[in-house]
């Protein structure tokens, strides 16, 4: 798939590989029991992995009922099955990493991983949580790592009427959703204006969330 992509000057060349978490991460607790981790660059060689994402990536274009009518959805997707192989090996290495950084904390592994190609500033998700079977009812976590050039993704109360935390991610950044946040909070990645590149984003979820 052909790209505008700009890479990043601080991405250091093609070589692929992860930093720290522990220490490198920062959480910020959130109200009613949510909590927000972020780890800037955490993947090094990001923007090479952006390129081959994008080309190698099987990405669907997709429709969906909203309200009475049909529409396209505002991204390309694509959804990886618990057990299907990932695209790119970084991609394993990154899930194996977030296991043994959260497993203790959240009991389980991460399971599956959903893709999204936001081509530019026209292509957004609407405020939302990951609800979907047991994201409704129960704690868990939302791993995403972000390649490509920086969106922002923001985070609210859920029904608004809370402040709206703002996360420009981009060029490797991680950021982990967890405790009661796809429940009591939810979030967007907003349309822009403004001239901006492609990104895209790797979700990792434990079994039965979506």
């Amino acid at each position: 798939m052909d790209t505008a992509f700009q890479a990043s000057l601080l991405d250091w060349g093609d070589e692929a590989g992860l930093g720290p978490l522990g220490p490198a991460v920062r959480r910020t607790r959130l109200a009613h029991g949510a909590w927000v981790d972020v780890r800037p660059a955490w993947v090094s060689g990001a923007d090479a992995l952006f390129e081959r994402l994008a080309r190698v990536v099987p990405w669907k274009a997709e429709r969906r009922h909203m309200y009475d009518r049909v529409v396209d959805v505002p991204r390309l997707l694509k959804f990886y099955e618990e057990g299907e192989p990932l695209p790119d090996p970084l991609l394993e290495d990154a899930r194996r990493a977030l296991d043994a950084h959260y497993g203790e904390e959240l009991g389980e592994p991460f399971r599956t991983a959903g893709l999204c190609f936001y081509r530019d500033g026209r292509d957004s998700v609407a405020w939302h949580g990951d609800r979907i079977g047991r994201g409704g009812t129960e704690d868990t976590m939302v791993a995403i790592i972000s390649v490509g050039v920086p969106r922002s993704l923001l985070l609210r109360p859920h029904g608004g009427g809370g402040p709206t935390l703002r996360h420009d991610l981009g060029h490797g950044d991680l950021i982990v959703m967890g405790g009661s946040c796809q429940r009591t909070w939810e979030h967007a990645i907003p349309k822009t204006s403004r001239p901006t590149g492609p990104r895209i984003s790797i979700q990792f979820r434990p079994r039965g969330v979506r």
